[in-house]
């Protein structure tokens, strides 16, 4: 226990043993991702970045533009492939795992300690999830353990110009998701609260903030000329996510969603290692000061998600250390029990997570205890009903038809699939749909989706029920539940430019 005390108050010794454990244990989990992630289909956020890849731009409504941009890259090569489409996902997974083991390794962890983060982190819920699905938070994800493995290096080292990595990283992470802001409150918060703060000193310091700044700029711009509709976008959302609860147990789910429940003692270790040592205490902060803000902010429990690879290194490292103090017999034990818990944890979570089967048991275990995979099915019959609907109708109305859409998830389906079903393209006020205006002239008949009977009869005229949503699988999720009703109306009762100033609507 005393050389890990005196490894703890000191310098981390140099990096030992080779890293290909690591590389190996990432590309195995990325293979498992890649032979898994086309069983169903794309969740309903995944249409809303595939109909924002259709109109490029330096910001949407919802989020930055770097999402939506590598979704468009993906169009571009793959098509509206699940696997390739989402290989992009995949492929920040695996750099989370490589860099959450290497990180490990600069901490001056041997073998051991780097193959446990690395497990750990690929088998914790939050991190595997991003890997299954195209979202931005998996590219934040990516942004904050990159950000957190320059901070080791910065301090390790004593080099500076890791400031123009962070920087690099900084712009990137606000081209992706605002709430990277936090993390960068929190390595301010470090520098100004530790030894770190002589780094303000150092011209390297401010030409990573200017870096970061000139990478953000052109988002910056957009926000700007659209009045910062983006943060009255996450007003509204945080309000509703509040107002319904997704907020609550946000301290629970540190433990049980974020990071593999069996290495809460590691993690936690590696939190109080990092504060003790007065060289690494940047990164304690790191973690504190956004832990802190997303809880007063009642923020959700994933946001915090990306900090936990760093802790699990130095966790991990310190645990390392540990074990070398005991008894072969012991340190065989705990080792033993150590990988197994968090292997049992992990293969249970990818049972929830993981599309691992398209039928039997398996599948319907993870539906039923899986709302995110829910969302997936249904996508095709749901456009395949409104192609059979707009057929059924006289050819004069077919002439003049809108399609009319209540929620992203819609949009983006009938946006992508709808070209195969030649059904023109849906109008929205949702989200960066209403930015995209509606169709001139303006359709006389429309197919209304995602409303309720009251809403189309107070903005529509002549509405008839024309059929509902479903899915050959029978799966209760948002649309069969929320709003399964599909309507033909009219036209609308006041001119489609007064129903454009109510807007925009978020979801």
């Amino acid at each position: 226990m005393a050389a890990t005390s005196v490894q703890v108050q000191g310098a981390m010794p140099e990096p030992r043993g080779s890293a290909m454990p690591v590389l190996v244990i990432a590309l195995l989990f990325g293979l498992a991702h890649i032979f898994t992630n086309g069983q169903y289909g794309f969740h309903r956020d995944e249409w809303q970045f595939l109909s924002d890849a259709q109109h490029l731009d330096w910001g949407f409504v919802p989020y930055p533009p770097l999402t939506a941009a590598l979704e468009h890259l993906g169009l571009k090569l793959f098509g509206l492939s699940l696997v390739g489409l989402r290989l992009f996902s995949v492929l920040a997974q695996v750099l989370v795992i490589v860099a959450s083991g290497l990180m490990a390794r600069d901490l001056g962890g041997g073998r051991l300690a780097q193959i446990f983060t690395a497990i750990a982190v690929a088998l914790s819920p939050l991190p595997m999830f991003q890997a299954t699905e195209f979202q931005y938070s998996s590219f934040d994800l990516l942004w904050w353990v990159l950000i957190a493995w320059c901070v080791i290096r910065l301090v390790r080292d004593d080099e500076p110009r890791w400031w123009a990595a962070i920087g690099t990283l900084a712009g990137l992470g606000l081209q992706t998701k605002y709430s990277i802001a936090f993390l960068l409150a929190g390595v301010l918060m470090g520098v100004l609260l530790t030894d770190a703060r002589r780094h303000l000193a150092n011209r390297w310091f401010w030409i990573g903030g200017a870096i970061a700044l000139l990478v953000f700029t052109p988002n910056l711009v957009w926000l700007v000329r659209h009045d910062f509709i983006c943060y009255r976008f996450l007003q509204s959302i945080h309000s509703r996510d509040v107002r319904l609860g997704r907020a609550d147990g946000f301290l629970r789910d540190q433990f049980l969603l974020n990071a593999n429940l069996f290495t809460a003692p590691v993690w936690l270790a590696g939190l109080f290692a990092y504060f003790r040592n007065p060289r690494y205490r940047l990164l304690a902060w790191m973690y504190v000061t956004p832990l802190l803000l997303f809880l007063l902010a009642k923020g959700r429990f994933y946001y915090l998600c990306g900090a936990y690879p760093m802790l699990l290194a130095m966790g991990s490292v310190v645990g390392e250390q540990w074990l070398r103090t005991l008894r072969p017999a012991w340190r065989a034990g705990i080792t033993t029990v150590a990988f197994a818990g968090v292997i049992a944890v992990g293969v249970y979570a990818a049972l929830l997570i993981v599309p691992i089967a398209s039928s039997g048991p398996l599948r319907d275990f993870a539906l039923r205890n899986n709302g995110d995979l829910r969302e997936e099915i249904g996508w095709n019959e749901l456009v395949a009903t409104v192609a059979a609907i707009r057929d059924a109708l006289p050819a004069e109305q077919q002439a003049h038809l809108g399609i009319a859409v209540g929620n992203y998830g819609e949009y983006g389906a009938i946006a992508l699939l709808g070209p195969r079903y030649h059904l023109p393209a849906p109008v929205t006020t949702i989200n960066s749909g209403w930015l995209r205006g509606y169709p001139t002239p303006e359709p006389t008949t429309l197919i209304v989706l995602g409303n309720s009977r009251e809403r189309v009869d107070q903005l529509l005229t002549d509405c008839r029920l024309a059929g509902h949503t479903a899915n050959a699988w029978g799966v209760t999720n948002e649309e069969s539940r929320d709003h399964p009703d599909i309507f033909v109306c009219g036209p609308a009762r006041k001119p489609w430019s007064e129903l454009w100033k109510r807007g925009p609507d978020f979801g």
